[in-house]
């Protein structure tokens, strides 16, 4: 890694806090709004998270309720892609294709329109955080469902001790910028 890009993670890293017992006793949160607070990290994480991603034809960028859509919407549009948020049940208006995960503290579902890309697009899988890599898994089970091809993982930050990254499917590149 290069020493502008070291600086530029120390100081996204320096942006990002705990708050501890949230949502629920035991659990440390990992707390993005410093990095939207500030315009110069938000631009910032905006342009490293795009980098590895530029010459891979990425069709779509599907962003994870809700703190995937913060960077989703931007990733997709630095990558001249659309985007498409996958939602938690019942958020989306059309036919919808879901899946359910297990999280560090329970279970969640997360659902997907059934016509958001055509079969063989190749899709970017965004979120702010990858913790144990239930919902990322999720989301790669839905856009596999419906055809399409995960071409990489994007995240800002990982909690390296729950070891998500390596409980992801398929051989896709996975760019982490942060590791908790």
């Amino acid at each position: 890694m290069d020493e502008v890009r070291q600086q530029i993670i120390a100081l996204l890293h320096d942006n990002i806090r705990n708050i501890a017992d949230f949502p629920q006793e035991g659990i440390q949160f990992k707390d993005i709004t410093p990095l939207l607070n500030n315009p110069d990290t938000l631009e910032l994480t905006s342009q490293v998270l795009a980098r590895p991603f530029r010459h891979m034809d990425i069709d779509y960028v599907v962003g994870l309720e809700s703190r995937g859509f913060l960077f989703g919407t931007n990733l997709a549009q630095d990558l001249h892609a659309g985007f498409i948020p996958i939602r938690k049940p019942g958020k989306l208006p059309a036919e919808t294709l879901s899946a359910t995960y297990d999280l560090e503290y329970g279970t969640d579902t997360l659902e997907i329109h059934r016509d958001a890309f055509s079969e063989g697009d190749r899709i970017l899988i965004h979120d702010d955080l990858i913790a144990t890599g239930g919902s990322a898994t999720a989301a790669a089970e839905l856009v596999e469902g419906l055809g399409g091809k995960v071409a990489g993982y994007s995240f800002i930050a990982a909690i390296e001790a729950l070891e998500g990254k390596k409980k992801l499917p398929g051989g896709a590149p996975v760019e982490i910028l942060l590791q908790l």
